[in-house]
């Protein structure tokens, strides 16, 4: 990695966009730092320590501790993340999107175009609940007449002008910088609160320890983080290759095709998706009833929020909990099949093979092709559900057992690995163009 990175500074043109990428970087942690006005932050602050709802300590993860400081980046990218998801799906059900998509260049601009409409309605919405929730619990400063009006207004128009700036610094990133902008800007907030979650390990397991048990404790937390982060690389790597033949033509006086492929079945297919649905499904409620003050009763609903909540899986004194963790890997494992069975479609593949002449060794073009990929497909999309699942578990049990309070866990490890290796790959593509002669040397 650091060889590619030295190597990609000796090309102008990538290093200035490496150095537009890290400054437009400086730019987001600056504004996470800046406070909405009309917010009073330290209010605010204090009851965001006091609450255990997970969901909340992973929404402040990707924004970086913005919502924890209610900066003007609070709503960070989510809304446009969803907007995404959203069209996605619209896609596949809506035939003038579809339609769109095929269309090239012009069509993926059209629904680009969409999708930052609909990402700013999203904000509008999440800002105005959010703004509203704040108002009812006191944190704005001030709450009634003319001025309370006011001050509503403008958290509102702060937060949903803060994802919009975010959204466009993101797409500066990926038009003018290296990798995908909206998942470069995910991963820096991500990493922002890995120092407090590294400090916050140090106190708990390793300050005021003797000596010999300090070092023990630093080297099984180092050992795990890497047997993770390793495990996370070959899962995000991993793939079934499916062998395509095409057969030979004859065109004038040439001979074409005849050459040999294949299709990359990713292993992990969804990635970091079903893990990210699941935990919004359950979490939402959650943070909806930490909101209004609900769920710290004795009934049967709050009994079932407790047991949605992670802070109370893996908890050795309650295991009846464990049923919500149960549910939470049966969610992530649906999930990765749904997310797959909406974006990979084994009939258009083998339908697409068929008109150019493909077809895989030992198995008969059409609708014995488009089964085939269907059962290599459900059984590797098995294997990355069971290894998303795995990944996320290991922390949640951690923290459950052990008490490690730490706000990252496998989904920001999967973030994280999945979007450096991805920009990685795009700095060496690029290099690959530049030191590319081709034919010339021939």
């Amino acid at each position: 990695m650091l060889e590619t990175l030295r190597n990609a500074f000796k090309i102008k043109d990538i290093r200035q966009r490496i150095i537009f990428t890290f400054l437009m970087l400086i730019v987001i942690r600056i504004g996470s730092q800046l406070p909405i006005p009309g917010v009073d932050s330290e209010v605010f602050a204090s009851w965001f320590a006091s609450q255990t709802a997970d969901g909340m300590g992973f929404f402040d993860a990707i924004t970086g501790g913005s919502f924890y400081n209610m900066s003007v980046f609070a709503l960070s990218i989510t809304p446009y993340i969803t907007s995404s998801i959203i069209m996605q799906l619209l896609t596949i059900a809506i035939p003038k999107l579809e339609e769109m998509q095929r269309d090239g260049e012009e069509g993926r601009k059209k629904i680009a175009e969409i999708t930052r409409y609909l990402t700013v309605a999203l904000a509008l919405i999440e800002a105005i609940a959010m703004s509203v929730g704040l108002r009812r619990g006191g944190y704005l400063e001030s709450t009634s007449g003319v001025s309370g009006v006011l001050c509503l207004i403008t958290v509102i128009l702060t937060l949903t002008a803060g994802s919009a700036v975010l959204m466009w610094i993101g797409e500066r990133i990926t038009e003018k910088g290296v990798g995908n902008g909206i998942s470069i800007v995910l991963v820096i907030n991500i990493i922002s609160r890995m120092p407090n979650d590294i400090g916050t390990l140090f106190e708990q397991f390793i300050s005021g320890k003797s000596i010999p048990k300090g070092v023990l404790a630093a080297v099984i937390i180092l050992a795990i983080i890497v047997a993770m982060v390793v495990f996370v690389v070959y899962l995000q790597g991993a793939e079934r290759r499916i062998p395509v033949q095409y057969s030979k033509k004859i065109q004038g006086r040439k001979q074409v095709g005849g050459q040999s492929t294949h299709i990359p079945l990713k292993v992990n297919t969804g990635g970091v998706i079903p893990v990210i649905f699941a935990q919004s499904l359950l979490q939402t409620p959650v943070i909806i009833a930490s909101l209004l003050g609900k769920g710290n009763g004795t009934g049967i609903g709050s009994k079932i929020l407790k047991g949605m909540s992670q802070s109370n899986w893996c908890n050795p004194r309650e295991p009846i909990y464990n049923i919500g963790l149960v549910v939470y890997i049966i969610l992530i494992i649906a999930f990765a099949y749904f997310y797959t069975s909406i974006t990979f479609n084994p009939l258009e593949i083998a339908n697409n093979m068929k008109k150019a002449g493909g077809f895989i060794p030992g198995v008969r073009p059409g609708k014995p092709t488009s089964d085939y990929l269907n059962k290599i497909l459900n059984y590797i999309v098995f294997i990355g559900a069971v290894g998303l699942a795995f990944i996320a578990f290991v922390p949640i049990f951690f923290n459950g057992v052990f008490g490690a309070d730490v706000s990252f866990g496998g989904t920001s490890i999967i973030i994280i690995v999945g979007v450096v290796i991805e920009t990685l790959k795009q700095i060496e593509s690029q290099m690959r163009v530049r030191y590319y002669k081709g034919f010339l040397n021939d």
